[in-house]
């Protein structure tokens, strides 16, 4: 939600001077060291952004008690997490959630504004949320390797809100659902979900799928924000100030960011680079997960490969969507074997260039690079391109670890490898980052979830505890079995449908 938000506020700059003295703020990182990481940036110095959106089930205030029940009403947990990654150059995102349930391990947290949490060992993830938002930042960060710029983290107050504000969010269910839990009742169709519903539908485990967090109501909560952002452009709410500011004040004081993102100035621009993401460039995925029995324990743990390839492939700012149309602005990966490069020798190394060239069609660049003799007495090498060959330049300067200062446009009409005094040994340039092979992007998807359907697909087996009469359970403990979803619908006739 706090992703949704901030879809919504670029253009309101007036309104963050205003607003963000109700929103409140934490550290980014809660473990005293390191634990978010850095981005690499690109050939261009340009870096991608790692959001990690958090949903609090904390029932701290009367609201958020009355909204989530009175039960598990002292602590905090991470009901939702995802990680929001903007690519560097702006062109495409991506979406990960991570089931709450995940058993993990993460360092131990501590900071002056939240409880101390030692190290964490096969731990239930959404439970670093005890040590606050920055302590769950850690543990996604340990477990994904996925550098965490920014959190937001909102909670079932400002997810009422912003439902209201927005008009309410169409989503549509492939049969009729009733999860006594979250209270969630649909007939099957469309439907428009305001406050309370939306609220409900989100948090809905049992009625979607199989039941589960990472397969069920992830992909639910997919459509859910989808249908969002497809409303909040649909209905102008992007460009009409009062629009923007109705929708900021109803969720501002239900907003926890990291301390720097609470700036104006800050916010606004992380909220620009998200509105140059064309939405059908965001991809939607799911961790990839399996349950199993430990020592007599259910757990859900990662997958592998596929999850450790789906972390990569994020890591490494690598898009998971094709672009369906050219954009001038994006800057993909070209195939090496496309590219020739006139590599020029500007130092006193003899045939250097050359031997830079042979080096580059062995790593699959074109047979048609060729080596010429440079400028003498270069003092730094450069990487110059012709205009509209951005693209092949980072691949090139990706290829040979080349620093983003060293590229740049030049007049030519092809690309010109210019080495100077400061490369005069070595495969690659000296201390450049080479980035490794590319992720197989259909491994980083296999079993993640990334295609959304129009309506969220309920779940067919019998997964609900038993209903009496009025269609309330008729215990209070989680034992599953007695009843599927619809047929939950059918016998509570008592009980009124969540919207019309």
């Amino acid at each position: 939600m706090g992703f949704v938000l901030l879809l919504g506020c670029g253009a309101a700059a007036y309104a963050y001077f205003k607003l963000t003295g109700n929103i409140k703020s934490s550290d980014l990182s809660a473990n005293g060291k390191d634990g978010a990481g850095h981005e690499k940036p690109d050939a261009f110095g340009r870096t991608p952004i790692n959001i990690l959106v958090i949903g609090s089930d904390t029932r701290a205030k009367t609201g958020d008690k009355d909204l989530g029940g009175a039960a598990d009403s002292t602590g905090a947990r991470a009901d939702v997490e995802m990680v929001v990654h903007i690519s560097a150059d702006r062109s495409n995102a991506t979406v990960l959630s991570i089931p709450r349930d995940l058993n993990a391990s993460w360092s131990g947290c501590h900071d002056k504004d939240n409880p101390s949490m030692g190290p964490q060992t096969n731990t239930k993830i959404n439970g670093a949320l005890n040590g606050g938002p920055g302590c769950s930042v850690v543990a996604v960060h340990q477990l994904t390797g996925i550098p965490i710029d920014h959190f937001m983290m909102v909670d079932f107050e400002g997810v009422v809100k912003m439902s209201n504000a927005v008009g309410g969010v169409p989503v549509c269910v492939d049969n009729d659902i009733y999860d006594p839990y979250s209270h969630l009742k649909l007939k099957k169709g469309d439907h428009t979900l305001k406050g309370d519903a939306a609220l409900e539908f989100l948090r809905t485990r049992h009625g979607f799928g199989d039941g589960s967090d990472s397969r069920g109501r992830t992909v639910a909560q997919h459509i859910f924000l989808n249908s969002m952002i497809s409303t909040l452009k649909s209905k102008g709410t992007l460009s009409s100030p009062k629009k923007l500011w109705d929708l900021s004040n109803a969720t501002a004081s239900a907003l926890t960011v990291d301390n720097p993102l609470k700036s104006p100035s800050k916010l606004i621009g992380l909220a620009n680079d998200l509105n140059k993401v064309p939405q059908s460039r965001i991809t939607w995925a799911t961790m990839q997960t399996y349950d199993t029995k430990v020592n007599g324990v259910w757990q859900t743990l990662i997958s592998k490969p596929y999850a450790p390839t789906l972390f990569r492939t994020i890591a490494d700012d690598q898009p998971l969507k094709a672009s369906a149309e050219k954009k001038p602005s994006a800057t993909p990966t070209v195939a090496p074997a496309s590219i020739a490069v006139q590599v020029q020798n500007g130092t006193t190394v003899h045939h250097w260039a050359g031997t830079i060239a042979q080096d580059l069609i062995d790593d699959g660049f074109s047979p048609q690079t060729t080596s010429t003799n440079g400028p003498p007495g270069t003092a730094t090498t450069s990487l110059n391109y012709p205009a509209g060959e951005q693209a092949q330049a980072q691949t090139v300067a990706k290829s040979l670890g080349l620093p983003a200062k060293a590229v740049r446009q030049g007049t030519g009409s092809r690309l010109v490898l210019l080495i100077g005094a400061d490369w005069t040994s070595g495969k690659t340039f000296p201390g450049g980052k080479v980035t490794a092979p590319a992720a197989n992007t259909k491994d980083a998807l296999n079993g993640a979830n990334s295609k959304l359907s129009k309506c969220a697909k309920v779940g067919t087996d019998s997964q609900l505890i038993g209903l009496n009469a009025a269609g309330q359970p008729t215990s209070s403990d989680h034992t599953y079995g007695a009843t599927s979803p619809s047929n939950a619908y059918a016998i509570s006739k008592g009980v009124k449908d969540s919207a019309p």
